[in-house]
């Protein structure tokens, strides 16, 4: 294979230092949430966003407060945007069914999609306030039916964020705090005194975020590994330089460690857009963090063919990945390590991220390679059930249970099978001839 990396971000050493710091950093502030409870997240938040209210849990009348600093047309547009995520949560929701069969005369196997019984959703704040993430999860976790949504971001300007807010409580939030970075989810999963711990987390964030839910995980459920946004274009000669940098760029302003790739076939292409994102650079008003996340993770890769970029992009396993191509079903049906795909030259990552309808709560750091994003699944819980129905059921699968519980040596398992053989099988079978 002839590929070509004519821009490299950071090596992968310097990247696991940097994780290595934020692992530790995380595991010291959860240590302290867990022992000092409500103090340590005062104390924190204080030191973090210099905001330490009398409760961090906004009141009715608080939430009426601030949804009445939103404008009449961003809350149309926050509906609007709502409306989509619901109709495509709905949608996937209703192809989630119960299902139960009789697989053998008498043997019904079943299984029941049940709701999450408490969620903590966690909406980014920081140098932007991320209004979108409140729809993806809180939206997407009443549509699942979860009875217990628990929602929190952090104050932006040291107050609640409006719009925030009202997205929060638009989307079905039970519970509205305003807290942020470690301290939201490390008292939402392990619990204060004053907040009851969820059952799982959702949503995206920095860094840290992401590490302190992969730290927790197991003691709750996540929904998925949500770091710093990466974004990638796969790009031929049917589109310009100026669409690829734009691309790269959008993402880019996240943060100061955003991934953005390009991978093309064309040289033309390739040298153009390192040019045209040194312009827009030059302009952008968010230049100084996406500047930034292009100098240290920017990657810009030439391949020799389609297969080829096809083969980088599944192997990179990107979060969001912008098809602008000849054949762009071709990598549609092609691709199988990604978090969510943008085909074609007339969408972008930004309509997914606040409006279209898809979740944009994704996979990164190639998560994509085991688990897609965020949707109406996550928040369901698939369980099995079996019954048997007749007495010739019970007496046949009984018999077949404890010879194979005898095969493994289980001779306890293999008189639970051979009690239901005895009582079920019409007439009395001493002990363990089952399993004979």
């Amino acid at each position: 294979m002839a590929i070509h990396h004519l821009k490299s971000g950071k090596p992968a050493a310097a990247r696991a230092e940097d994780d290595a710091k934020v692992r530790a950093t995380v595991e010291g502030i959860l240590a302290d949430i867990e022992s000092r409870g409500d103090a340590a997240v005062r104390d924190l938040a204080q030191k973090f966003d210099g905001y330490a209210p009398a409760s961090f849990r906004l009141s009715a009348s608080e939430i009426e407060a601030a949804m009445q600093k939103v404008s009449t047309r961003d809350m149309e547009d926050i509906r609007f945007a709502q409306a989509q995520i619901r109709r495509f949560a709905e949608a996937q929701r209703t192809s989630m069914a119960d299902i139960e069969v009789e697989t053998l005369p008498g043997v019904v196997l079943g299984h029941r999609n049940i709701p999450v019984q408490s969620v903590g959703c966690y909406v980014p704040g920081g140098k932007f306030p991320m209004v979108a993430s409140a729809h993806m999860s809180v939206l997407t976790a009443s549509v699942a039916g979860v009875p217990r949504i628990v929602a929190s971001a952090p104050p932006v300007k040291g107050e609640p964020h409006p719009a925030i807010v009202a997205a929060m409580q638009l989307g079905g939030a039970h519970e509205i705090y305003v807290l942020g970075g470690i301290q939201a989810v490390g008292a939402m999963a392990l619990g204060t005194e004053a907040i009851e711990p969820v059952h799982m987390l959702v949503g995206p964030g920095n860094a840290f975020v992401a590490e302190a839910k992969r730290q927790l995980y197991g003691r709750v459920g996540i929904d998925l590994f949500a770091g710093p946004t990466e974004t990638m274009v796969i790009a031929d000669d049917t589109v310009d330089a100026e669409l690829c940098a734009t691309d790269l760029l959008g993402q880019a302003e996240h943060g100061y460690n955003s991934p953005a790739c390009l991978i093309t076939n064309s040289r033309k292409l390739a040298e153009a857009t390192l040019a045209e994102v040194d312009r827009l650079l030059a302009i952008l008003p968010t230049t100084e963090t996406a500047a930034a996340s292009w100098r240290d993770y920017g990657d810009v890769i030439l391949c020799d063919s389609y297969e080829e970029m096809l083969s980088v992009a599944n192997d990179m396993a990107y979060e969001h990945v912008q098809v602008m191509t000849d054949r762009d079903d071709w990598f549609l049906d092609h691709m199988h390590s990604y978090g969510a795909l943008f085909l074609g030259p007339r969408t972008n990552v930004a309509n997914g991220d606040k409006v279209i309808g898809t979740n944009h709560t994704l996979p990164t750091k190639k998560a994509g390679r085991y688990t897609g994003g965020l949707w109406v699944g996550k928040f369901l819980k698939t369980h099995s059930y079996q019954r048997i129905t007749t007495d010739a059921a019970a007496a046949m699968m009984g018999a077949y249970g404890s010879r194979l519980c005898m095969l493994e040596g289980f001779v306890g398992h293999a008189e639970q099978c051979n009690i239901r053989v005895r009582r079920y099988g019409g007439r009395n079978v001493p002990y363990g001839s089952a399993a004979e």
